[in-house]
């Protein structure tokens, strides 16, 4: 799945690249954006993590997954990952800055662009994402772009040693206005 590149008003939205290494390492080699992903994402982010990761996103066909770039850097990364078997009308939105772009609205405007591909591009009817319950500014991303709450999964994630909360947020199809 592939979407061309969506120039917005400070940010791209673009294919990952090959040579998008050094400045995905720049971007993402930072513990407090490591604190609010999956482990798959680590801190420290090296160079070598950097080039498989985007050879496997390179290869990947089912999920779209996008860079964000800001200042000609990929900055960031979003994507909507499709599920299978039963819950194939189901796609998971994850997503992620460089801490100096916090607080601009990009993350807000890119996943609002990536609502509005799914549930006009694709079969997807809800999109949903979980969010550990200290990150009050995703959620608020989510909400701003008309997710709900559906549930808080108690002490489901382990995350530094801790057992987190983790928040369930979803969008159907039929209340995307």
């Amino acid at each position: 799945m592939q979407l061309p590149t969506i120039q917005r008003n400070n940010y791209a939205l673009r294919p990952w690249h090959p040579d998008d290494a050094g400045s995905l390492v720049k971007h993402a080699n930072n513990p407090s954006i490591a604190r609010n992903l999956r482990d798959g994402f680590p801190y420290p982010y090296t160079l070598p993590e950097a080039k498989k990761w985007l050879d496997m996103v390179g290869k990947n066909r089912d999920d779209l997954i996008l860079a964000i770039e800001v200042n000609g850097e990929a900055a960031g990364g979003i994507g909507l990952h499709g599920l299978k078997d039963v819950y194939r009308y189901n796609a998971e939105v994850g997503y992620w800055l460089s801490e100096a772009f916090w607080g601009m609205g990009i993350i807000t405007d890119a996943v609002g662009v990536m609502v509005e591909h799914a549930f006009t591009q694709t079969r997807w009817l809800r999109l949903f994402a979980t969010i550990y319950e200290h990150n009050h500014p995703s959620m608020r991303v989510l909400e701003k772009n008309g997710f709900k709450k559906e549930a808080i999964h108690k002490k489901t994630v382990m995350k530094e040693g801790k057992l987190l909360d983790e928040h369930l947020f979803a969008l159907l199809k039929e209340h995307w206005i």
